[in-house]
C-alpha cells in the first residue's frame, strides 16, 4: 500500500497518526535505536528523517539503524538537497509556501528531480507553512523567509488552500524546531476546516496535552522530534492521546 493512500485513508476515518522527527545531526545510534524500539512497540506510524543543517553525514546510518529496530516507514524531511537519499520510504516533497523564496517554491525541486525519479521514493508532494512558534527558527533562518504570524488564522487557512488547489497532497504547519509553543489550535482548527487533504502539524509539541490539543483541533497527522530527543519515554504517553483522541473523532 503506498503511503499517501495511508494518510488518506486515516484522515478520512478519523485515525489520527503520529510521527517522529529524527535530526541526524541531534542524535547518535544508541539513542535511534532506543527510539525505534519504543516507537514499534508503541506502534508509531512515520519517521520524518531530516533538519535545517546536515552536519555529519549520518543519513544513511540512521535509516540503517531504524531498518534494525521496527519496520517504520522512513519519510525523509529534508532541509536542502544534500539530504536526499534512495534507501527511505517516501519523500515530503516540500514547497515553501508560506514564504516568497522561489527557490524553495520550485528550484531546488528542479535540481532534484531527476535523482527522485530515478529512486524508489514515493513522492508526497507537500505544501509547507512556517508559523510563527515564538523564537526566531532555524528554518526561518535557512530558508530567509517570514513565519505566518501565530494568530493570523485567516492568512495561513488561504495560504493551504491555495496550496491544495495547486495540486499539493499534504499540508504541513510546522512552528520550527525548538519552538517555545506549538502551533496554536485556532489556527490548526482554521486550516483544517478549509482544506480536504491531510493536515500535518510539527514544531514545539513537548507534552501529551500539546499532542492532544493539537489532534482535537483537526490535526490528522502530529510530528514530535526536539522533546523525544530529551526524553523517548514520552513516546508511550503521546502516542495514548492519538488513540485518545482517534476514538474521539
Amino acid at each position: 500500500m503506498q503511503l499517501y493512500h495511508t494518510f488518506q485513508q486515516d484522515a478520512q476515518s478519523g485515525k489520527k497518526q503520529f510521527a517522529i522527527l529524527i535530526d541526524p545531526d541531534k542524535n547518535s545510534p544508541d539513542q535511534i535505536s532506543r527510539i525505534a524500539q519504543i516507537a514499534s512497540r508503541e506502534g508509531v506510524d512515520y519517521f520524518f528523517m531530516g533538519g535545517s543543517l546536515l552536519m555529519q553525514n549520518h543519513l544513511e546510518k540512521y535509516i540503517s539503524c531504524i531498518r534494525k529496530e521496527c519496520d517504520i516507514p522512513v519519510i525523509l524531511f529534508p532541509g536542502n538537497n544534500i539530504q536526499l537519499t534512495p534507501n527511505a520510504d517516501a519523500i515530503l516533497l516540500l514547497s515553501l509556501i508560506s514564504g516568497r523564496n522561489p527557490d524553495l517554491l520550485i528550484g531546488r525541486h528542479v535540481i532534484s528531480a531527476p535523482f527522485l525519479k530515478q529512486s524508489r521514493l514515493e513522492i508526497l508532494p507537500t505544501g509547507y507553512l512556517l508559523i510563527d512558534g515564538g523564537n526566531h527558527s532555524s528554518v526561518a533562518y535557512m530558508s530567509n523567509t517570514t513565519p505566518i504570524p501565530a494568530l493570523k488564522n485567516d492568512i495561513a487557512a488561504a495560504t493551504a488552500m491555495a496550496g491544495e488547489m495547486l495540486g499539493l497532497k499534504l499540508i504541513y504547519l510546522d512552528a520550527g524546531s525548538g519552538a517555545s509553543h506549538p502551533v496554536l489550535p485556532a489556527m490548526i482548527h482554521a486550516v483544517k476546516s478549509h482544506i480536504t487533504v491531510p493536515l500535518i502539524v510539527g514544531g514545539g509539541i513537548n507534552t501529551p496535552d500539546q499532542a492532544l490539543l493539537a489532534f482535537q483541533a483537526g490535526a490528522d497527522v502530529i510530528v514530535v522530534g526536539n522533546a523525544l530527543e530529551k526524553d523517548p519515554d514520552l513516546i508511550p504517553p503521546i502516542a495514548r492521546q492519538r488513540k485518545i483522541a482517534g476514538r474521539k473523532g
